[in-house]
């Protein structure tokens, strides 16, 4: 840290004796769409706000506007359409900064003219959701303190949004649902896999894989779900990506704590333009570095092409991809929790992409998407018992598994005489195929030798495929003077493979949101929806040891969501929301063997779901959510949340008890300041209560510690116990150099600045001696196969995590 504070001071020093005033320019170029039909608009006004800069979009709905280097907030104005206006634009000579604009026409609008000039620039809400939704734009994703350019890390500070114990996982639970309750659209392309090193049958993992250099802006919807996304339960994220510069070749290098990227983009002909990009890992140098035995390494790719056949015509190729290796090395220094990292973390091997196409056309009073996709995502795990890596007599757990889905989905959208509607259907064909052998606990015998508990080990090899379909409908309509919004919709799902799949009326799900202004500034919103999500793929997939499909009476995962909320709009820059929510769900997996609700699993690096389950488990989650958020005003912006949430799901004995993501309390505060000279400062402070979390079995676990490596639960005792709460404050600097055609970007990026302890899981293992050895047992003699004569330990698991970095990221 001496050494950090140190560099600090040397850079402001020598800024502040080389730096003179900067007299570089950059662009900011864009195009302005009506919202509703996506029709390019002509003559639309764009200037900075505040200022006298300004100019107008062409015959093809573009701008340039050209402006000295610094931040700016730029209005567009058109008449018959409401004004926008967006925050915090940073303008650089090394690259053209892209800001799109999409209109209102003022009768769409909720209330009044005099409403409308806030709700267009603070509010993130529409006709469609106006509830239970937040956005953040590329700027506030690429200097959020922590983040580290990692779009799914900078998504744990939005309201409602918690993450895994300790937080040094990118787990994304809204409003207390499980990771994989959550749907992510990339350009309307549905990406199932965001995360490196992510758990089959869930979402979560330590790094994510989107590129910020891409993304214009990310919106989370957290409930009120436009009908025409599927599979969802606690949330929709839609990434909306930029398109490549259609002028010039430009492009960005950046190291930053965790890798190295480049990304370029420009155009390939007069209507094609692309991004490129590939990102390095080098981790597992860092943590060679200071010993730890983990080695993570990855790869990860993304591309868009983007095609104008015409003003009314567009098609759009997007791709993602990643391959992810994580292994282990012996350290030089043998300590406890280090060891037990090495025997418990499976060697992992994956492989994930996602490629698709969407054709967006013009027609009268609207647009049709069209959007062919496929990804795929394969998984290899193996571990090893005592740690004896590829030592096929010691293995203790193999899994061989992919899933591919080839989806379709069209959609039309109109807006007519003050209706805005659209429809649409979709189809998926998916493959599943899963090979798993493990063992969950060695055979125990009592000292006589007879047989306490026999030996359980799980094994399955199968193949699966189904076809998917959906249908939806939704309706949106302003009445009572445009002061009440009404939006409803209708979905159907249907499935090839479950008992019940193939009936629509089991997943007939409504959805009704209002929104009602009650004056310039206040407005009220409330929404009620019925929810599906099929069971994943390692649930479905399970067979038993005669090779019969043993959860295909399964049914879809339903949940009801009630949820209403006040709105305050004070000024066209702040906006302060209250909600509060209440879900109830049924049909939740639970399973056979140890009769718990798979929403108490998840926060792993292995698979969950590969067993037999029921869907007999209940659930609700709800509390209240207070948020505000103050833009980019003289060089300051704040963001603040608090989240109060209750996560309670029931296992085979009905008794509804915390689960997994029950944190309670929850709060982010964000303060941003811009100054002179290209300097910038980010603050941050989290806060986490508690999570709940499971006892160990010392027994079991003790018998069972050399074939796992791991402690087993007390299940009996589910969720009793509670972390500590998480307390984090992260720090970032930035400071740009603009110079003719490049710009330099140098930052510091401190996460958990003040050295506060970081609570995790504890960690059972049974006691070493302190040179690595052997193990220590209570007669001296060797450690016995049934570990009776181990010493059993419960590691706390506190340790500060503090990842302070220096980067750099090149514009050209």
């Amino acid at each position: 840290m001496r050494f950090l504070y140190s560099l600090v001071c040397l850079l402001l020093i020598g800024t502040v004796q080389a730096q003179t005033p900067d007299q570089r320019v950059g662009n900011i170029i864009g195009t302005v769409r009506d919202a509703a039909t996506q029709e390019l608009l002509i003559g639309v006004t764009i200037k900075v706000a505040n200022g006298t800069q300004g100019v107008v979009t062409d015959t093809e709905g573009r701008y340039k506007l050209t402006l000295p280097v610094g931040t700016y907030n730029l209005q567009a104005s058109y008449v018959g359409y409401q004004s926008l206006e967006k925050f915090n634009l940073v303008v650089t000579s090394g690259n053209d900064n892209q800001a799109n604009f999409e209109l209102t026409e003022e009768n769409q609008r909720l209330s009044e003219v005099t409403v409308k000039a806030n709700r267009a620039t603070a509010a993130a809400s529409t006709i469609s959701s106006p509830n239970s939704i937040q956005r953040l734009t590329t700027e506030e994703i690429k200097t959020n303190p922590g983040g580290n350019f990692d779009i799914s890390k900078v998504i744990q500070t939005l309201p409602g949004v918690g993450g895994s114990p300790g937080g040094l996982r990118n787990d994304i639970i809204i409003r207390g649902g499980a990771p994989n309750e959550n749907v992510f659209y990339l350009d309307g392309i549905e990406i199932p896999v965001i995360n490196h090193f992510q758990t089959q049958g869930g979402t979560g993992g330590p790094q994510g894989i989107l590129n910020v250099s891409f993304i214009e802006d990310v919106t989370l919807s957290s409930s009120s779900f436009d009908a025409r996304y599927d599979n969802a339960l606690a949330s929709v994220f839609q990434f909306k990506q930029r398109e490549g510069n259609r002028e010039r070749l430009q492009g960005n290098f950046r190291v930053s704590g965790t890798e190295l990227a480049l990304t370029t983009e420009g155009p390939l002909s007069e209507k094609t333009t692309f991004l490129a990009s590939a990102r390095r890992s080098y981790l597992q140098y860092f943590f060679r570095l200071i010993d730890l035995p983990i080695r993570p390494n990855y790869w990860d790719f993304q591309a868009k092409i983007t095609h104008r056949f015409n003003k009314k015509t567009t098609l759009t190729a997007v791709g993602v991809g990643a391959l992810d290796e994580f292994s282990f090395a012996v350290p030089r220094e043998v300590t406890p929790d280090k060891e037990y990292t090495i025997r418990r973390a499976p060697l992992i091997n994956q492989w994930n992409y996602t490629g698709g196409l969407a054709l967006r056309h013009l027609i009268e009073n609207g647009y049709l998407n069209i959007a062919l996709s496929r990804n795929a995502f394969d998984n290899a795990l193996d571990r090893f018992e005592d740690a004896r890596q590829n030592d096929e007599s010691a293995r203790a757990f193999r899994l061989r598994s992919r899933e591919i889905e080839n989806k379709l989905r069209i959609d039309v959208n109109k807006s007519v005489a003050g209706w805005r509607y659209s429809y649409g259907v979709s189809a998926q064909y998916a493959q599943f195929t899963n090979d798993i052998a493990g063992k969950i606990r060695n055979a125990v015998f009592d000292p006589s030798g007879q047989l306490v508990s026999p030996e359980v080990r799980i094994r399955s090899n199968t193949s699966l495929d189904l076809g998917r379909f959906g249908a939806f409908v939704q309706v949106n309509r302003n009445v009572l003077n445009n002061r009440l919004g009404v939006s409803a919709g209708l979905r159907t799902d249907m499935n090839t493979f479950t008992t019940t799949g193939m009936n629509p009326l089991q997943t007939l799900s409504p959805r009704l949101a209002l929104s009602y202004a009650l004056n310039e500034q206040w407005n009220l919103n409330a929404s009620v929806g019925r929810y599906f999500k099929m069971p994943i793929y390692t649930v479905l997939g399970y067979r038993d040891a005669q090779g019969q499909f043993v959860n295909r009476d399964n049914r879809y995962i339903a949940s009801n969501h009630y949820v209403a909320g006040i709105e305050f709009l004070p000024n066209p820059t702040r906006r302060f929301t209250v909600e509060g929510f209440f879900k109830q769900y049924s049909n939740y997996p639970v399973s056979v063997r140890n009769g718990i609700s798979l929403a108490n699993l998840g926060a792993d690096f292995n698979a969950i779901g590969n067993e037999a389950v029921t869907s007999t488990g209940k659930g609700q989650a709800y509390g209240v959510e207070v948020f505000f958020q103050q833009k980019l005003v003289k060089n300051l912006f704040v963001v603040a949340s608090y989240t109060y949430v209750r996560s309670l799901f029931s296992g085979a004995n009905g008794v509804l008890v915390p689960s997994a993501w029950d944190n309670r309390h929850l709060f982010s505060g964000l303060l941003g300041r811009k100054f002179k000279r290209g300097w910038e400062m980010g603050l941050k402070y989290r806060f986490a209560g508690g999570a709940p979390y499971t006892p160990f079995d010392i027994p079991a676990s003790q018998a069972n510690f050399l074939a796992l490596g791991q402690g087993i639960p007390d299940y009996s005792k589910l969720n009793t116990l509670r972390l500590s709460p998480l307390n984090q404050f992260d720090f970032r600097l930035d400071k740009k150099w603009n110079f003719r055609r490049t710009t330099l970007d140098l930052f510091l990026d401190v996460q958990n600045a003040f050295v506060l302890p970081t609570p995790g899981l504890p960690d059972f293992v049974l006691s070493r001696a302190l040179d690595g050895s052997g193990y220590l047992t209570t007669d001296g003699a060797p450690l016995r196969a049934n570990g009776s004569n181990g010493i059993p330990e419960v590691l706390p698991n506190n340790n500060p995590f503090v990842t302070p970095t220096i980067g750099f990221m090149v514009e050209f």
